[in-house]
């Protein structure tokens, strides 16, 4: 792995809170994510799935972490199974994790290799009565490929069908929503990272460059900080292509008098960050531009502000809505008789702003949290409003990493990241 260690002591304090949750004489199972084939012999490269890595540290394909705080014997309260190495892997795919190693990473004491799965866990499932599953239940997920965990359930389900089963996504909602101070200091390098490739692409930015030379110094920069790359799929967006949410291609030419959006950011050690800034492609705004650009920004520094202890996640939204009709109103894109006339189930701002402003963020960009309950400290959000105006040529959006605290204001991973936009342009002239 390109990052430096992680202390154990993370994901034991990461077990411990969800064996804690277990009902009575309950089992839970997490299997690493499969290597995904391209064709031919071709694979994508591997990413570990994120509970997983959570409760574990284990980066490697082909493990299974097995919880039971009831077990009979204490050594296998937790369990470890690996893939077992030889000399033919070692020389084709490099270092695997010996027990040892798979020890120090996790703090797990009982390591078994994978071939004695079946085995032990026959064995653990007569102790047990209920076994979790743990299905991907996000609100966003739209998975269509059977992963490694989905055979798992199945193969399960018929093997022991007199057990009870639960669910392990409730108790990951809770607990992976509020970031340890470790996790923070990840995602802060994650940041830093972010700040780093950011700040490199400003002195690089000129009319006449392409978007995806732009994705190069931006991948250039993360990996040589010991990033993997890309937090999420880039998106660099010049001119009117910034009013496509989801632009991917990076592929046209940057001209004099465009605004950039780029919405990207550096992964570190599996955490996320995510950054939006909007630049102009000269090193200077326009005058409609930048009246744009400080509504965006206003709207943001507010939502911030409203990120704290006890928020409700659909109201926070309701009234950053509000917060954006009065900037739309004061830009001449919306009028009186457009507010008094919308409709409550897609307000007037919506044309201009379509989607969310606040998301969770950690392990995955749009990260495992509770949100229809009060937000709480140490929960890390986005908070990404913007302003998209298809038929002036440009869309504006700007996004921080934010952690809710116990109490003032929150606390900005990405405050090192010039935003203000005379700080944009001094960069860009500099």
């Amino acid at each position: 792995m390109k990052y430096h260690p992680i202390d154990s002591k993370l994901f034991v304090k990461n077990r411990k809170k969800f064996m804690a949750q277990m009902k009575p004489k309950s089992i839970a199972v997490f299997n690493a994510n499969d290597i995904y084939p391209i064709g031919a012999d071709s694979t994508l490269p591997f990413e570990q799935d994120r509970d997983l890595f959570y409760l574990s540290g284990a980066d490697q394909e082909e493990t299974i972490l097995v919880l039971f705080p009831d077990a009979l014997d204490p050594k296998h309260k937790e369990v470890l199974f690996v893939r077992e190495t030889n000399a033919h892997i070692a020389i084709w795919e490099g270092e695997k994790l010996t027990k040892e190693a798979a020890t120090k990473v996790s703090g797990i004491q009982t390591i078994y290799w994978l071939t004695d799965f079946d085995k032990v866990f026959f064995d653990l499932m007569t102790e047990a009565e209920t076994i979790y599953f743990n299905t991907n239940e996000h609100y966003r997920q739209a998975v269509e490929t059977q992963t490694r965990e989905d055979r798992f359930v199945i193969k399960c389900k018929k093997e022991y069908p007199a057990h009870t089963y639960a669910k392990s996504n409730p108790i990951l909602q809770k607990i992976r929503g509020v970031k340890e101070p470790e996790e923070i200091e990840i995602m802060q390098t994650a940041c830093d990272i972010t700040e780093k490739g950011f700040k490199r692409v400003l002195g690089f930015v000129k009319p006449g460059v392409f978007e995806y030379e732009i994705e190069a110094e931006f991948l250039h920069e993360f990996v040589r900080n010991r990033s993997k790359g890309f937090a999420y799929s880039p998106i660099i967006a010049s001119g009117n292509n910034a009013n496509v949410l989801h632009y991917l291609e990076n592929n046209k030419e940057c001209k004099d008098g465009d605004l950039i959006l780029m919405d990207l950011a550096a992964e570190y050690a599996n955490y996320s960050s995510d950054m939006t800034r909007t630049i102009p492609v000269n090193g200077r705004f326009t005058q409609r531009q930048r009246a744009v650009y400080d509504a965006v920004l206003r709207v943001k520094d507010m939502a911030t502000s409203m990120l704290v202890p006890g928020t409700l996640w659909a109201e926070y939204h309701k009234e950053v809505g509000k917060l954006m009709t009065a900037e739309l109103l004061g830009l001449g894109l919306l009028d009186k008789a457009d507010v008094q006339n919308e409709n409550p189930d897609w307000p007037a701002y919506k044309k201009y702003f379509m989607h969310g402003t606040s998301h969770h963020i950690g392990l995955n960009t749009h990260d495992y949290g509770a949100l229809k309950t009060p937000m709480e400290a140490n929960m890390v959000f986005t908070v990404e409003p913007g302003i998209y105006i298809p038929e002036e040529g440009f869309g504006i959006r700007l996004e921080d990493d934010v952690v809710i605290k116990e109490s003032g204001a929150p606390f900005n991973l990405m405050r090192n990241i010039p935003i203000l936009a005379e700080e944009i342009e001094e960069w860009m002239n500099s």
